[in-house]
């Protein structure tokens, strides 16, 4: 891999990629309002020939995630399509239908099993596995509070589908917990953990097939931009995909690489990335154009 090479804006390297599979929640929005400056840069982008896929851990299906950008504000004219990680976990769901499964998370996430044939259970003596789409309440509950059930669950020998590999995502300045830490839970107390999104093969699948489809000709691989904030998630996913990567430092990993008075500091976004494991070609403050 090239090394990290700062950025002005996308605007210095968008001739040399026709896709872009960009995050969203860190890099888009917050959860609560958009980035001006990141969906301007995308809109700009896909202005030139560009095809956008928003790539997200979101547990919801594409259709209610849609939903959620347009209430938030996010101008559809920055994007061509969108793969979530409940698209890409909906497949490991109908696999093992019709379960029943339990299902730990909140009831706004219920639409990632219409359709797969699971029925779902609140009596964990019935469960033959575990669907995780987040925390019953991710504003009061701790990852831990979850621990005694799950040893109960590990024991049994159920597997457990995480729909959203993510451990926390910022809510406007808050950090919110996400279902990857209750994945982190249970593979601690000797359960098994399937998931599908990032950093994981099917999402990127997903969302590659999602650009062939609106490019004619054949998709270059070397000419896809993969866009994220998330090391574990975002950047290690590209780097198990063979991508170049744009790290948008600013994001959940912001206070490990910006300085006191509010810059990046390159070197220390390189040794961030480093203890990660993981590797960029390009990084960002923040998404600009």
């Amino acid at each position: 891999m090239s090394e990290l090479q700062t950025l002005t804006g996308l605007s210095e390297i968008a001739d040399r990629y026709d896709v872009v599979l960009c995050d969203v929640w860190g890099v888009v929005h917050d959860g609560k309002v958009p980035f001006a400056a990141s969906v301007e840069a995308l809109r700009r982008f896909s202005e030139q020939g560009g095809v956008v896929v928003l790539i997200s851990n979101s547990p919801r299906p594409r259709e209610s995630f849609v939903v959620q950008l347009d209430d938030i504000g996010v101008d559809r004219k920055a994007w061509a399509a969108v793969v979530t990680s409940g698209d890409a976990t909906r497949a490991e769901l109908a696999k093992r239908a019709p379960g029943p499964a339990w299902r730990v998370g909140p009831e706004r996430d219920a639409g990632i099993y219409d359709g797969t044939g699971v029925e779902l259970t609140d009596d964990l003596s019935e469960a033959a596995f575990i669907s995780c789409t987040g925390l019953f309440d991710d504003d009061v509950d701790q990852p831990e509070d979850y621990r005694d059930g799950f040893s109960d669950c590990a024991r049994r020998g159920l597997e457990m589908v995480c729909a959203n590999p993510d451990k926390v995502v910022h809510r406007g300045k808050d950090l919110i917990w996400c279902a990857g830490a209750l994945a982190d839970v249970y593979a601690a107390v000797g359960g098994t953990v399937v998931m599908a999104g990032k950093p994981f093969s099917p999402i990127y699948e997903l969302a590659l097939r999602e650009a062939g489809r609106l490019r004619t000709g054949a998709l270059d691989k070397s000419r896809v931009l993969a866009i994220g904030d998330g090391l574990p998630t975002d950047v290690l996913g590209a780097n198990r995909q063979g991508l170049d990567c744009l790290f948008v430092a600013g994001g959940i990993h912001g206070a490990d690489v910006v300085d006191a008075a509010g810059r990046l500091d390159p070197l220390l976004a390189e040794a961030r990335l480093a203890q990660s494991g993981a590797t960029a070609r390009y990084v960002l403050k923040e998404l600009t154009w």
